[in-house]
């Protein structure tokens, strides 16, 4: 019998393009689902956040990320521009978020027709390998959105037209998160265990092959 795992994302963590490679080599090599359930960035969730984390926070975040992908030979920069509008110098998260709710919406949308993790194969390269300036300039969200066997028009007119659709299916996925017992991403659960971030990721394969984990034939 099949196991399977719930994936809690956001487009705009460095540490789940981090972990990409590894997600999709679980899907490839062993015989497991994986349930994409996409959430906004703590910028949306909490905005007051970032003015109240230690002058620390950010500067040590910055390094990490890029250690982190380096370590695992990722090319990465972050995205240009930034999904998440917001004031460096004091924090401040803007009202108005064009950029991430219409990525976190066409992530669920394509969550829902089966396509999730073909989809961040596809964009989170777009956002976070660091070879396209100005992703959501011209064709470049919809040809990577076409490349993962999604039609980018279809999808992009629906979230468009229904966006409150989408908007339940992430506040969902969020209250579902914290009741899973961690608000951060990626964030794993199996069997009702969560397993947070990319560096646990070797973890859960050892707890699901305890399971009775198989590889793929």
């Amino acid at each position: 019998m099949s196991l399977a795992f719930d994936l809690y994302w956001s487009m705009r963590s460095p540490y789940c393009y981090i972990a990409l490679d590894r997600v999709l080599e679980i899907r490839r090599r062993y015989d497991v689902e994986v349930k994409l359930r996409v959430i906004y960035p703590i910028a949306i969730r909490d905005p007051g956040f970032f003015a109240r984390v230690p002058k620390h926070y950010r500067p040590y975040h910055l390094l990490d990320a890029q250690r982190a992908a380096d370590f695992q030979g990722l090319p990465y920069r972050r995205p240009v521009p930034d999904p998440i509008v917001q004031d460096i110098e004091t924090q401040v998260i803007a009202a108005e978020q064009p950029y991430i709710r219409r990525l976190t919406r066409l992530t669920a949308a394509a969550a829902e027709a089966g396509k999730g993790l073909d989809f961040l194969d596809k964009v989170m390269r777009l956002l976070w390998d660091g070879r396209t300036d100005g992703w959501d300039k011209g064709t470049h969200l919809a040809d990577a959105i076409d490349a993962a066997g999604l039609d980018s028009e279809a999808l992009m007119r629906d979230v468009a037209v229904h966006p409150e659709t989408y908007d339940l299916i992430v506040e969902a996925n969020q209250k579902a998160q914290l009741k899973a017992g961690h608000p951060g991403v990626p964030l794993f659960v199996f069997e009702g265990e969560p397993f947070f971030g990319q560096d646990h990721i070797d973890v859960l394969v050892w707890r699901m092959t305890q399971k009775g984990l198989t590889a793929r034939t």
